[in-house]
């Protein structure tokens, strides 16, 4: 007899995909590692496919499992769309959000939530603008934008503005493969003062970066600045500096195919806050907070997992 998909497998699998561990998947689901290796292996079974490929530190969605990965969350995301009964509506709901987004999310964390909520709502229109913070804030106070995405962690005066954090992404140190820092388990503020510097300006990042430094006494050995962040990871890959981002942005290559390390730094760095942000004195409500519902819901069980992957890490 066919055993049956449950949406239980749906999660374990999405948990082991998110976190990159099938222990991570685990504590985050509060379940034994088998039985996030057991659901792994019944849909794997019934798809005559394989999801993963198992690394020797953890594992990767195969091509595949990638797309299977997609289509596993627009089902949970439909279940949780379903059990909010504050954002219950028909998937024929039309209308249009107007939605503004700084460079940071636009280019590495909202494309794939606007799919996945695009799946649910297809008759839904996101009006999409990209925006720096200053602009940002500006459509916010005159009340022409319904919702604005940005990094909550530079922006100083947000009592002004209705807001939740969505994503809490740790800063490290990022340097080439070969560089003299790169086998240590971690680097101090002051071992990084002693390098050239490379400062990344999009999104207030120079501003962050002199906080950090600030806060240490020390001063940056600026030996590059680029409003790239792909040209930035070019120049640390080559061995022209290091810099202090955000695992948010963190890829492991350049594209050149050159190695990047991401090494915790033993100082106290702020993190980067990335979160909504809508009009003060105008209330989000039909459409807009059933999208803004839908990021949250989704963030928090996505964040769920990847910091399930961090803890995991840090016992290994």
């Amino acid at each position: 007899m066919k055993s049956e998909v449950t949406l239980r497998q749906f999660r374990y699998f999405i948990a082991a995909a998110t976190s990159g561990q099938f222990s991570a998947a685990a504590v985050s689901e509060h379940v034994s590692q088998s039985a996030i290796t057991s659901a792994v292996q019944s849909l794997e079974r019934q798809l005559k496919a394989r999801l993963f490929e198992r690394l020797p530190h953890g594992v990767v969605l195969t091509p595949e499992g990638q797309v299977f990965f997609h289509h596993a969350r627009h089902v949970m995301d439909s279940v949780n769309d379903a059990m909010r009964h504050a954002s219950l509506l028909p998937q024929t709901a039309t209308g249009t959000i107007r939605l503004a987004a700084t460079y940071t999310v636009l280019g590495y964390f909202l494309p794939d939530l606007l799919s996945r909520f695009k799946r649910s709502y297809p008759q839904v229109e996101i009006d999409l603008v990209d925006m720096d913070r200053p602009a940002l804030e500006q459509a916010l106070a005159d009340e022409t934008i319904d919702l604005g995405i940005g990094l909550l962690s530079n922006i100083e005066a947000r009592q002004r503005y209705g807001h939740h954090l969505l994503v809490r992404s740790r800063r490290r140190a990022w340097m080439a493969a070969n560089h003299a820092l790169a086998e240590q388990a971690a680097v101090s503020l002051s071992e990084l003062a002693q390098c050239p510097y490379i400062l990344l300006t999009v999104d207030d990042a120079d501003a962050a970066a002199i906080r950090h430094w600030g806060a240490a006494g020390a001063r940056l050995k600026v030996a590059m600045r680029t409003g790239s962040l792909e040209a930035l990871r070019g120049l640390v890959a080559y061995g022209f500096g290091v810099s202090i981002l955000s695992d948010l942005v963190y890829r492991p290559w350049s594209l050149e195919g050159k190695k990047i390390i991401a090494i915790p730094i033993s100082d106290p760095v702020a993190p980067m806050d990335v979160g909504l942000l809508w009009p003060k004195k105008q209330k989000p409500c039909g459409l807009v907070d059933v999208f803004r519902q839908f990021l949250i819901h989704a963030c928090d069980s996505d964040g769920e997992s990847h910091a399930a992957g961090a803890v995991a890490r840090k016992r290994q």
